[in-house]
């Protein structure tokens, strides 16, 4: 069977490729060469995209100084967004559920604030906001998306009424 570098408990897009057992991936995360090679996975990715993990303690992301060229790239080729969906789903899988919140603040900045990934914007409030396992972090990232989103009569990720009390 192919090996997949973010693999996951459910088929993706290779039929072929078997999803992960709760066994495996816990085998996974009791392994540190395992687990270290996750992470230089993650950073090549990330660099891939124009991203660099600053903190591998809290997984902060920043711009790369290639981001502009990357960019590009993120925005012409959306298939792109599906390997970024597998790489969030992945950190979970893995015990990196704060990695998850990080990348997809990032993404949210990136397309709703600074607007440079305009199309990259859909699939990061469509699947990459709903990877995020913690209830909490993603309710924030929602209310996060909710005060960038123009026009923000027409967001449809949340509830207006709660995202306005939101605190």
């Amino acid at each position: 069977f192919p090996l997949r570098l973010f693999p996951l408990r459910e088929h993706g897009m290779n039929w072929r490729a078997k999803p992960l057992t709760l066994q495996e991936i816990e085998a996974f995360k009791k392994s540190t060469e395992v687990m270290e090679r996750f992470i230089r996975a993650y950073q090549l990715m990330l660099r891939f995209y124009g991203i660099i993990l600053t903190n591998q303690e809290t997984g902060e992301l920043e711009r790369a100084e290639n981001w502009a060229e990357r960019f590009q790239n993120l925005n012409r080729f959306s298939h792109n967004n599906l390997r970024i969906t597998r790489i969030l789903k992945c950190l979970g899988e893995m015990g990196y559920e704060h990695y998850q919140v990080h990348l997809v603040k990032f993404f949210l900045t990136e397309t709703l604030v600074k607007e440079t990934l305009p199309n990259v914007k859909r699939s990061a409030l469509d699947y990459f906001l709903f990877t995020v396992r913690s209830k909490q972090k993603r309710r924030e990232l929602v209310h996060y998306a909710w005060q960038h989103y123009k026009p923000q009569d027409s967001f449809v990720w949340g509830p207006h009424d709660k995202l306005s009390k939101y605190r």
